[in-house]
């Protein structure tokens, strides 16, 4: 006899608005053992593992954190294709971009620095992944969209974004394989430079079901936006308050 067929639609049951939530406890779990890991010697205490090994709570909290970036940048990739006004969505990146990135320098100093020119935040790399995608949408002729293409992913490397030209690559990838579970997930293990907890995200990521979530409307939009630079103040008053 034969198996009944189970539909794998089935399994999948997390919406965009699940993954968006998922992304950030991840990135707030991430960034306050990285803000407060000094601060803090709780961060420091080890937990025994199996085998003799064992790990920091630190060392767990940052390899947690390892599952956000993956999750945003589908979620990017899924948010360009189904987003009826493209340049605002994309205007809207490069705004909080901007807002973000003094949050950002107090984030990678641990609160040392306001200005710090190494690196862009994460906003940057979402914004140029889109601004590829966009361009290649456009009704242009394919050398020059291409030309232009490659050159903001290479552009990316000179302004140091948060992930580098690979999470550029990532977005673009995401997108193009959006229908293929598989291939993504296959292609994105190299693209992701936070080894097999970032590549983990995908188990996630495949459990996607399509929907859009309960996360609708202008002031949750803005309010999944505004996470990121006031989570880093949060953590930035905080370590300041210890330190007092």
């Amino acid at each position: 006899m034969d198996k009944p067929h189970i539909p794998l639609q089935k399994f999948k049951f997390l919406d965009g608005s699940w993954l968006k939530i998922i992304a950030m406890l991840s990135m707030l779990i991430d960034h306050t053992a990285h803000m407060l890991q000094k601060a803090v010697p709780f961060f420091s205490e080890t937990i025994s593992l199996p085998f003799g090994k064992s790990v920091t709570v630190y060392y767990i909290m940052r390899m947690l954190g390892r599952l956000a970036f993956p999750i945003f940048c589908f979620l990017i990739a899924e948010g360009f294709y189904y987003t009826r006004n493209k340049k605002k969505y994309g205007f809207n990146l490069l705004i909080f971009a901007i807002i973000s990135e003094l949050p950002f320098n107090l984030l990678i100093s641990r609160g040392k620095h306001l200005f710090y020119t190494n690196k862009q935040n994460i906003f940057f790399t979402l914004f140029l992944g889109f601004l590829v995608l966009y361009i290649l949408e456009c009704k242009l002729n394919t050398i020059f969209k291409l030309s232009i293409s490659v050159s903001i992913v290479i552009l990316s490397s000179f302004l140091r974004i948060d992930y580098g030209t690979l999470g550029v690559i990532l977005i673009i990838m995401l997108y193009v394989l959006r229908n293929n579970n598989i291939a993504k997930t296959i292609i994105a293990k190299p693209l992701l430079s936070g080894g097999y907890p970032a590549w983990s995200a995908f188990v996630l990521i495949n459990l996607y079901n399509g929907k859009r979530g309960f996360i609708q409307g202008k002031f949750l939009k803005y309010v999944f936006y505004a996470f990121y630079p006031v989570h880093i103040l949060i953590l930035y008053i905080i370590l300041k308050l210890i330190q007092m």
